[in-house]
């Protein structure tokens, strides 16, 4: 027979997991910029504290790397940084090793489709750029979308790497998937199926580490939680839409920024799935904050 105090010590229970489980959810805020300069770079002779990466040069395919201390700026390229054909996503781990991804425009010359889902990493130390891990590609053979990678986001605390595809998607069928993959050994460690995501970003707000994402096909926004070895938790929730906001009304997301103050700043450009020079690009940027009250994200400006 249960008694009234069995069925107290068992609520009495419940309620201690769940507030654990809430206390673990908890984390304080982190801008997620552990990005080191790559160790190369000062035995070039160039200034690492003024130097960037860019993939952004109409004239100069693959990875760039400008040293902008001088009044004209030096431009480096290593012969193994224009081998996987033009690039777009970039990313620096906390190493100052520098992760990309392929993304043809114009024509697919230099990229060929069996290279599209590819994330290619400069070593720190050497400069040296190589493939580091192949994504399964289930269909190379289908011409109808030329794109593959197309986003990556780094979690410092994890050394994990976020990495979307659209490989294998077609107009009628969404088939691309988010990875995650361990930045040290180039592991797979899971991934979300069945979504066509563009831009990616970490974010710390309201107290829980989420990667969000937003999607291809559409203006809408998702996150997923994160635990501390970059895992996803749960299921990816909507957030909000760039649906009818800036000039075009419906930009998709290429980047997200998280702010100290808990706000995101959303990178949005024109994408349709073709190939459109980068100079086309147009991009506009969103602000959003969050309404602890109402639980929901507002668009500010």
């Amino acid at each position: 027979m249960v008694t009234c105090k069995k069925i107290l010590n068992a609520l009495l229970l419940v309620t201690i997991i769940n507030l654990v489980a809430c206390k673990q959810q908890l984390v304080e805020y982190s801008d997620n910029n552990c990005k080191k300069n790559a160790a190369f770079i000062n035995k070039l002779g160039l200034n690492a504290s003024k130097a960037y990466f860019t993939t952004a040069d109409k004239k100069i395919m693959g990875l760039v790397l400008v040293d902008a201390s001088a009044e004209k700026p030096k431009v480096y390229q290593d012969s193994s940084w224009k081998k996987a054909g033009w690039l777009a996503p970039i990313q620096i781990d906390l190493e100052g090793n520098v992760y990309v991804g392929p993304a043809p425009f114009i024509n697919v010359l230099y990229n060929p489709l069996s290279n599209q889902n590819t994330v290619y990493k400069v070593a720190a130390q050497s400069g040296i750029m190589a493939p580091f891990v192949q994504l399964p590609f289930d269909n190379s053979t289908q011409t109808q979308n030329p794109f593959g990678i197309i986003g990556l986001a780094y979690l410092c605390e994890a050394n994990t790497l976020y990495v979307s595809t659209v490989a294998g998607s077609t107009i009628q069928f969404e088939k691309g998937c988010v990875y995650q993959v361990d930045a040290t050994t180039g592991k797979i460690k899971n991934k979300i199926s069945g979504i066509d995501v563009l831009g990616m970003g970490i974010s710390y707000s309201s107290g829980q580490r989420k990667l969000y994402f937003g999607k291809a096909r559409n203006s809408e926004v998702y996150s997923i939680t994160l635990n501390e070895k970059g895992d996803f938790i749960g299921e990816p929730i909507f957030e909000f839409s760039l649906q009818g906001l800036g000039i075009r009304g419906d930009d998709k997301v290429r980047r997200i920024k998280s702010e100290k103050d808990g706000s995101l700043v959303v990178y949005g450009i024109e994408f349709n799935f073709n190939l459109v020079a980068p100079s086309e690009k147009l991009e506009t940027i969103y602000k959003f904050v969050f309404n602890e009250e109402q639980k929901k994200w507002f668009f500010l400006l």
